[in-house]
């Protein structure tokens, strides 16, 4: 036999991952000018070396598949830069936060092209895309945090983050940094506590929840 190690074969290319990602790229340049819009979507496949049949094979939605792939962009984002924090060592308040604030610091890495998503997903014909994506990033947030919940409670903290998550983005990009962290501690002093999730519950529904946040991203936020 041979001595001669064999070397690790190379993982599979995945072309639409690969492609996503390309694309993706293009239309965060493209987005501050363009929007979230169909020929902005045309424009970052054909910037990707896409014709116009690939880029509707790869992104059959056109800029709502762009803004799902950015927010779950923005989820990953912020879960490696959360990768060196252990959360066992920080109270739940303190995950809930350092979670919420990797969030929206992923988000305003591409400010520019954050504020015109945001307005985009606050569209009415958006809503229902909007509140999928943002408890996406709710439940991984509170999966890091180490929430192991099954029963209603799961459903609770998710709903309650979401609309902690859509306010906190919009008062850091109406008013800043400083004025979004003096939020999201305010929201979180309310709300998290096991007594309060499993009180407040029944009184609020996740669309009711963050309508008015993505209501105000849409007419105070979106220019132009």
């Amino acid at each position: 036999m041979s001595d001669v190690a064999t070397p690790a074969p190379e993982p599979p290319f995945d072309w639409a991952v690969e492609t996503e990602a390309r694309v993706l790229a293009e239309a965060l340049r493209l987005a501050p000018d363009q929007g979230w819009t169909w020929r902005m979507a045309y424009a970052a496949g054909a910037a990707a070396g896409l014709g116009v049949g690939e880029t509707e094979l790869l992104l059959p939605a056109g800029p709502r598949d762009l803004a799902a792939l950015f927010s779950r962009a923005c989820d990953a984002a912020a879960m490696a830069a959360l990768g060196n924090v252990d959360p066992k060592s920080l109270k739940i308040r303190e995950r809930i936060r350092s979670g919420a604030l990797a969030r929206t610091d992923a988000a305003m890495a591409h400010e520019a092209a954050t504020r015109r998503w945001a307005g985009f997903l606050a569209l009415p014909t958006n809503a229902d895309l909007a509140l999928r994506l943002v408890w996406e990033s709710a439940d991984a947030i509170w999966r890091w945090a180490g929430d192991t919940a099954t029963d209603e409670n799961h459903y609770s903290k998710r709903a309650l983050l979401s609309g902690i998550l859509a306010s906190t983005l919009l008062v850091r990009l109406t008013a800043g940094e400083a004025a979004a962290e003096t939020h999201l501690g305010r929201r979180i002093e309310g709300v998290m506590t096991f007594e309060r999730l499993k009180g407040r519950v029944a009184r609020v529904h996740l669309g009711a929840w963050t309508a008015g946040a993505l209501g105000r991203l849409r007419y105070g936020v979106s220019r132009g």
